[in-house]
């Protein structure tokens, strides 16, 4: 009877250690679900961020730097360096701490050079067409070619065509690109390829490496078209218009852009810290589309801009530029380096019609489609513009120019 009540005893004892196990692991396991809804309600500081990191043993690498240049904080990026505070979680679009370290790094190798291109022809050509290209785009440098970016004759002058294009950011898009576009070169001679990555924020480095590309190759160009392969270019306006001015002195042509604010939204494309830039406006610049330049006005670009610190919209340090060598640059109601827009008093006015391209030099923001369609109407010979469609009364552009209000017949 003993034994029995012992061996009850003891099957009792058991059981009731087993039933507290079973309620400790079930309380321990409420609680880490507690812990971990707290965490997540909690926000994520950074003095958390790297407690989890450590936990988890998470490694984070740095951001890829994405261009050059800028001047007096490399003081503050070292002692951002030195710092207790861990960073941000987050990137800012623009790695701006990468930018002032690189600062300097302004000369990159050129893996694709056309250094016979001004030679082809006695003198140098009349015009050089330069257009910034992705070396992914082949179909938008195939429609310039064909359509108004050809090479040859134009209204009895000499014309010649480059293109300016960078390493491409992502390569597993194109993992054969440099066969394709050593290829490329190869067909058209057309190519400026230059080791650095092909971002937004290095277009400066475009503008810099070209002009002292065609300062050493191509100084016989009287002048230069500089545009984007998304314009349309009417080149024949643009010789006649040439061939009024003398290459050796200086010009720049373009839509140009008067007293623009530097953006400070961080969350724009555009946005430039105070710390970077600290004047309220930019000086004089040129639309990125298109603008024309002499020989003259390059060379003196090309020394400039070993002298200006690098700005990262390249539009705006090439303003720089200009007004480091003293040159205002005169705008040209035929650069429409923005777009047409239909104005609201004229529904009749079709902007894409032949007859109102006819007198334009430059429209920017054009499919690869419509650039080649409006090439095609332009020479048409059953083109006709002399006879205007029965309205009321006719809409002209209307535009203030230093004070005086000039009209444009549409």
């Amino acid at each position: 009877m003993r034994v029995q009540l012992k061996g009850d005893a003891i099957c009792t004892l058991f059981l009731a250690a087993a039933l507290c196990a079973v309620l400790y692991s079930q309380l321990g396991h409420t609680s880490l679900r507690k812990e971990e809804a707290q965490n997540q309600k909690q926000p994520l500081t950074s003095k958390r961020f790297f407690h989890l990191q450590k936990q988890l043993q998470v490694q984070v690498t740095p951001a890829e730097p994405k261009i050059i240049s800028a001047v007096e904080h490399v003081k503050v990026a070292s002692q951002e360096d030195r710092a207790t505070t861990p960073p941000p979680v987050t990137h800012p679009i623009f790695d701006f701490k990468h930018y002032l370290r690189n600062k300097d790094s302004r000369k990159f190798e050129l893996l694709i050079n056309q250094s016979k291109k001004c030679k082809r022809s006695p003198g140098g050509p009349f015009l050089l067409i330069v257009i910034k290209s992705l070396v992914e785009d082949f179909d938008r440098r195939e429609i310039v070619r064909k359509t108004w970016g050809r090479e040859g004759l134009i209204n009895g002058v000499q014309v010649q065509r480059v293109f300016l294009l960078g390493v491409p950011k992502n390569k597993t898009t194109l993992p054969e690109w440099e066969t394709l576009i050593h290829q490329e070169s190869q067909m058209y001679r057309d190519i400026l390829l230059w080791d650095f990555l092909d971002t937004f924020f290095n277009l400066t480095l475009k503008e810099i490496h070209f002009l002292s590309w065609a300062d050493e190759f191509c100084s016989t160009a009287k002048f230069i078209f500089k545009g984007d392969a998304d314009v349309f270019v009417n080149v024949e306006n643009i010789v006649t218009f040439l061939e009024k001015h003398d290459p050796s002195e200086d010009l720049f042509v373009g839509d140009i852009i008067y007293n623009a604010q530097p953006i400070r939204a961080r969350n724009s494309k555009y946005y430039i810290p105070e710390t970077m830039y600290g004047l309220g406006i930019y000086p004089a610049y040129a639309g990125g589309g298109g603008f024309l330049l002499s020989s003259s006005t390059m060379k003196k670009l090309s020394q400039a801009c070993k002298e200006v610190e690098l700005f990262p919209i390249d539009d705006v340090f090439l303003g720089m530029c200009l007004q480091r060598i003293n040159l205002k640059p005169i705008s040209h109601e035929g650069f429409k380096t923005f777009g047409i827009m239909k104005p609201s008093a004229a529904p009749h006015l079709q902007t894409f019609d032949p007859c109102f391209y006819k007198d334009l030099m430059v429209v920017h923001s054009l499919k690869v489609a419509e650039i080649w369609l409006m090439w095609n109407l332009l020479h048409s010979p059953r083109l006709s513009c002399t006879q205007k469609k029965q309205v009321k009364k006719a809409f002209r552009w209307k535009t203030k120019v230093k004070g005086t209000t000039k009209a444009h017949a549409s």
